[in-house]
């Protein structure tokens, strides 16, 4: 269970597979919250969190322990949505909620091709949808009564899945320690 160590705010992880959603989501849940949205992909390349890049998978290789230093402060005061596509690097004190965004293979194919993934690295993100990679990440980083899994296949399901979880943030209260 998450320890949230005085914290007043909760903070959410938003994680899936490139092309579920998480940054969408993240954006207008922060401003139906008012939490800080970090979208760590930003952050990386903005302070240059990363050890290089990697040709083959055309990104950057981010350096864990750089992330997790950048971010533990802010983490601790609470009040954060952190939107990345792996999950299992981060503390698991950090996080009251972790939503795992799934999308439907032709949906998600379409959105990867339209940012013009191509070759492995489209064939790596749908192949991480399909046996369901991410959720399995957070479902053996967090405990079980954290992590949920949403569908993010269209803008009602945006909708719906940030109506819900403004809902949930409305709803949280501190856990006693």
């Amino acid at each position: 269970m998450a320890q949230s160590s005085g914290r007043t705010k909760p903070n959410v992880l938003v994680t899936g597979t490139p092309g579920t959603g998480k940054t969408t989501t993240s954006s207008v849940l922060a401003e139906a919250t008012q939490l800080r949205h970090i979208n760590v992909g930003d952050l990386v390349r903005e302070k240059n969190l990363h050890d290089g890049w990697d040709d083959q998978l055309d990104c950057h290789i981010i350096n864990e322990d750089l992330v997790c230093d950048e971010l533990e402060d802010m983490m601790e005061e609470g009040g954060n949505i952190v939107d990345y596509h792996g999950c299992d690097f981060f503390p698991e004190r950090w996080f009251d909620l972790v939503v795992v965004l799934q999308t439907d293979n032709p949906v998600l194919y379409d959105r990867l091709s339209k940012r013009g993934y191509t070759g492995s690295k489209l064939t790596n993100n749908i192949e991480c949808e399909i046996f369901q990679v991410l959720l399995e990440e957070a479902k053996d980083s967090y405990q079980e009564d954290v992590v949920v899994a949403l569908r993010s296949d269209t803008v009602e399901d945006i909708n719906r899945n940030v109506a819900t979880l403004t809902d949930w943030v409305k709803s949280w209260c501190p856990k006693s320690e």
